[in-house]
Protein backbone atom coordinates (compact mmCIF):
# COMPACT_ATOMS: atom_id res chain seq x y z
CA UNK A 1 0.00 0.00 0.00
CA UNK A 2 1.32 3.41 -0.97
CA UNK A 3 -0.12 4.89 2.21
CA UNK A 4 1.91 2.53 4.37
CA UNK A 5 5.03 3.29 2.31
CA UNK A 6 4.61 7.04 2.92
CA UNK A 7 3.92 6.47 6.59
CA UNK A 8 6.95 4.21 6.94
CA UNK A 9 9.10 6.93 5.39
CA UNK A 10 7.84 9.42 7.97
CA UNK A 11 8.36 6.96 10.81
CA UNK A 12 11.98 6.36 9.75
CA UNK A 13 12.66 10.05 9.15
CA UNK A 14 15.37 11.63 11.27
CA UNK A 15 14.07 15.11 12.02
CA UNK A 16 17.45 16.43 13.14
CA UNK A 17 19.11 15.48 9.85
CA UNK A 18 16.21 16.91 7.85
CA UNK A 19 16.45 20.21 9.68
CA UNK A 20 20.22 20.41 9.31
CA UNK A 21 19.87 20.04 5.54
CA UNK A 22 16.90 22.37 5.15
CA UNK A 23 17.21 25.89 3.77
CA UNK A 24 14.25 27.01 5.89
CA UNK A 25 14.06 24.74 8.98
CA UNK A 26 10.98 26.44 10.45
CA UNK A 27 9.04 25.93 7.23
CA UNK A 28 10.25 22.33 7.06
CA UNK A 29 9.19 21.58 10.64
CA UNK A 30 5.70 22.96 10.04
CA UNK A 31 5.39 20.98 6.80
CA UNK A 32 6.63 17.75 8.42
CA UNK A 33 4.19 18.17 11.29
CA UNK A 34 1.34 18.80 8.85
CA UNK A 35 2.29 15.75 6.76
CA UNK A 36 2.54 13.53 9.82
CA UNK A 37 -0.83 14.71 11.16
CA UNK A 38 -2.47 14.14 7.77
CA UNK A 39 -0.92 10.68 7.42
CA UNK A 40 -1.97 9.84 10.98
CA UNK A 41 -5.59 10.76 10.20
CA UNK A 42 -5.47 8.76 6.97
CA UNK A 43 -4.09 5.68 8.70
CA UNK A 44 -6.61 6.07 11.53
CA UNK A 45 -9.43 6.23 8.99
CA UNK A 46 -7.99 3.24 7.12
CA UNK A 47 -7.85 1.25 10.37
CA UNK A 48 -11.52 1.99 11.03
CA UNK A 49 -12.49 0.99 7.46
CA UNK A 50 -10.40 -2.20 7.66
CA UNK A 51 -11.99 -3.19 10.97
CA UNK A 52 -15.43 -2.60 9.47
CA UNK A 53 -14.47 -4.76 6.47
CA UNK A 54 -13.21 -7.46 8.85
CA UNK A 55 -16.52 -7.47 10.69
CA UNK A 56 -18.40 -7.71 7.39
CA UNK A 57 -16.27 -10.65 6.22
CA UNK A 58 -16.67 -12.40 9.57
CA UNK A 59 -20.44 -11.96 9.25
CA UNK A 60 -20.41 -13.44 5.74
CA UNK A 61 -18.29 -16.33 7.02
CA UNK A 62 -20.77 -17.10 9.79
CA UNK A 63 -23.70 -16.83 7.39
CA UNK A 64 -22.17 -19.34 4.97
CA UNK A 65 -21.09 -21.67 7.78
CA UNK A 66 -24.63 -21.56 9.17
CA UNK A 67 -26.08 -22.06 5.70
CA UNK A 68 -23.79 -25.05 5.09
CA UNK A 69 -24.82 -26.60 8.39
CA UNK A 70 -28.49 -26.03 7.56
CA UNK A 71 -28.16 -27.62 4.11
CA UNK A 72 -26.38 -30.62 5.64
CA UNK A 73 -29.24 -31.13 8.09
CA UNK A 74 -31.70 -30.94 5.22
CA UNK A 75 -29.69 -33.49 3.25
CA UNK A 76 -29.66 -35.82 6.27
CA UNK A 77 -33.43 -35.39 6.64
CA UNK A 78 -33.96 -36.14 2.94
CA UNK A 79 -31.85 -39.31 3.24
CA UNK A 80 -33.89 -40.38 6.26
CA UNK A 81 -36.99 -39.87 4.16
CA UNK A 82 -35.44 -41.77 1.22
CA UNK A 83 -35.63 -38.57 -0.87
CA UNK A 84 -32.34 -38.97 -2.74
CA UNK A 85 -32.97 -36.19 -5.23
CA UNK A 86 -33.72 -33.71 -2.44
CA UNK A 87 -30.67 -34.97 -0.60
CA UNK A 88 -28.50 -34.39 -3.70
CA UNK A 89 -29.86 -30.85 -4.09
CA UNK A 90 -29.25 -30.08 -0.42
CA UNK A 91 -25.70 -31.47 -0.61
CA UNK A 92 -25.04 -29.37 -3.71
CA UNK A 93 -26.09 -26.25 -1.78
CA UNK A 94 -23.98 -27.46 1.15
CA UNK A 95 -20.90 -27.65 -1.07
CA UNK A 96 -21.49 -24.13 -2.42
CA UNK A 97 -21.88 -22.72 1.11
CA UNK A 98 -18.80 -24.61 2.29
CA UNK A 99 -16.68 -23.26 -0.57
CA UNK A 100 -17.89 -19.71 0.12
CA UNK A 101 -17.21 -20.18 3.82
CA UNK A 102 -13.66 -21.34 3.05
CA UNK A 103 -13.09 -18.33 0.81
CA UNK A 104 -14.44 -15.94 3.44
CA UNK A 105 -12.30 -17.61 6.12
CA UNK A 106 -9.17 -16.90 4.07
CA UNK A 107 -10.27 -13.31 3.49
CA UNK A 108 -10.98 -12.87 7.19
CA UNK A 109 -7.48 -14.08 8.08
CA UNK A 110 -5.90 -11.73 5.53
CA UNK A 111 -8.05 -8.87 6.76
CA UNK A 112 -7.13 -9.50 10.38
CA UNK A 113 -3.44 -9.44 9.45
CA UNK A 114 -3.93 -6.16 7.58
CA UNK A 115 -5.81 -4.66 10.51
CA UNK A 116 -3.03 -5.63 12.90
CA UNK A 117 -0.43 -4.12 10.54
CA UNK A 118 -2.40 -0.90 10.29
CA UNK A 119 -2.89 -0.77 14.05
CA UNK A 120 0.84 -1.26 14.61
CA UNK A 121 1.62 1.41 12.04
CA UNK A 122 -0.88 3.76 13.63
CA UNK A 123 0.71 3.27 17.06
CA UNK A 124 4.22 3.91 15.69
CA UNK A 125 3.06 6.97 13.78
CA UNK A 126 1.28 8.29 16.86
CA UNK A 127 4.48 7.83 18.89
CA UNK A 128 6.50 9.55 16.16
CA UNK A 129 3.98 12.38 16.03
CA UNK A 130 4.14 12.90 19.80
CA UNK A 131 7.92 12.79 19.63
CA UNK A 132 7.92 15.38 16.86
CA UNK A 133 5.57 17.63 18.81
CA UNK A 134 7.82 17.45 21.87
CA UNK A 135 10.88 18.21 19.76
CA UNK A 136 9.25 20.93 17.68
CA UNK A 137 9.71 23.81 20.11
CA UNK A 138 13.26 22.72 20.96
CA UNK A 139 14.19 22.50 17.29
CA UNK A 140 12.69 25.89 16.50
CA UNK A 141 14.48 27.44 19.49
CA UNK A 142 17.75 25.86 18.34
CA UNK A 143 17.27 27.21 14.83
CA UNK A 144 16.45 30.73 16.04
CA UNK A 145 19.42 30.64 18.40
CA UNK A 146 21.72 29.70 15.53
CA UNK A 147 20.36 32.61 13.48
CA UNK A 148 21.01 35.01 16.36
CA UNK A 149 24.54 33.69 16.80
CA UNK A 150 25.21 34.03 13.10
CA UNK A 151 24.00 37.62 13.07
CA UNK A 152 26.09 38.41 16.15
CA UNK A 153 29.17 36.87 14.55
CA UNK A 154 28.65 38.85 11.36
CA UNK A 155 28.13 42.05 13.33
CA UNK A 156 31.32 41.42 15.30
CA UNK A 157 33.18 40.69 12.08
CA UNK A 158 31.85 43.90 10.59
CA UNK A 159 33.05 45.90 13.59
CA UNK A 160 36.48 44.36 13.18
CA UNK A 161 36.75 45.48 9.55
CA UNK A 162 40.13 47.21 8.99
CA UNK A 163 38.63 49.92 6.79
CA UNK A 164 36.15 50.86 9.49
CA UNK A 165 38.85 50.76 12.13
CA UNK A 166 41.02 53.06 9.98
CA UNK A 167 38.09 55.44 9.57
CA UNK A 168 37.72 55.64 13.35
CA UNK A 169 41.45 56.30 13.65
CA UNK A 170 41.26 59.14 11.11
CA UNK A 171 38.30 60.61 12.92
CA UNK A 172 40.26 60.43 16.18
CA UNK A 173 43.18 62.24 14.55
CA UNK A 174 40.90 65.01 13.35
CA UNK A 175 39.38 65.39 16.80
CA UNK A 176 42.86 65.58 18.33
CA UNK A 177 43.90 68.21 15.77
CA UNK A 178 40.81 70.29 16.43
CA UNK A 179 41.42 70.12 20.15
CA UNK A 180 45.05 71.17 19.66
CA UNK A 181 44.10 74.16 17.49
CA UNK A 182 41.48 75.26 20.00
CA UNK A 183 43.97 74.95 22.85
CA UNK A 184 46.54 76.98 20.91
CA UNK A 185 44.03 79.72 20.16
CA UNK A 186 43.05 79.91 23.81
CA UNK A 187 46.69 79.99 24.80
CA UNK A 188 47.45 82.80 22.30
CA UNK A 189 44.45 84.72 23.52
CA UNK A 190 45.61 84.37 27.10
CA UNK A 191 49.17 85.46 26.15
CA UNK A 192 47.88 88.61 24.33
CA UNK A 193 45.78 89.62 27.31
CA UNK A 194 48.68 89.17 29.68
CA UNK A 195 50.91 91.24 27.39
CA UNK A 196 48.38 94.07 27.26
CA UNK A 197 47.98 94.04 31.03
CA UNK A 198 51.77 94.10 31.47
CA UNK A 199 52.09 97.04 29.02
CA UNK A 200 49.35 98.90 30.85
CA UNK A 201 51.17 98.48 34.14
CA UNK A 202 54.40 99.65 32.52
CA UNK A 203 52.79 102.76 30.99
CA UNK A 204 51.27 103.67 34.33
CA UNK A 205 54.63 103.40 36.02
CA UNK A 206 56.23 105.56 33.30
CA UNK A 207 53.58 108.23 33.78
CA UNK A 208 54.19 108.25 37.52
CA UNK A 209 57.92 108.57 37.02
CA UNK A 210 57.33 111.44 34.60
CA UNK A 211 55.19 113.32 37.08
CA UNK A 212 57.79 112.82 39.79
CA UNK A 213 60.48 114.08 37.48
CA UNK A 214 58.49 117.19 36.58
CA UNK A 215 57.84 117.94 40.23
CA UNK A 216 61.51 117.67 41.04
CA UNK A 217 62.44 119.95 38.16
CA UNK A 218 60.00 122.62 39.31
CA UNK A 219 61.57 122.65 42.72
CA UNK A 220 65.01 123.21 41.22
CA UNK A 221 63.85 126.08 39.02
CA UNK A 222 64.32 129.56 40.80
Amino acid sequence: MRLLERVSTLIRANLNDMIDRAEDPEKLIKQVMLDMENQYLQVKTQVAVSIADQHMLEKKLRENEDAGGDWMRKAELAVDKSQDELARAALDRYQTSSKLALSYREQVEDQRAQVETLKSTLIKLEQKLEEAKSKRDLLLARHRRSIALTKAARAQSGLGDQSKSAAFDRLGDRVNLTESVASAEVELLNDDTAERLTRLDRDTEVDRLLEDLKSKRKLLTP
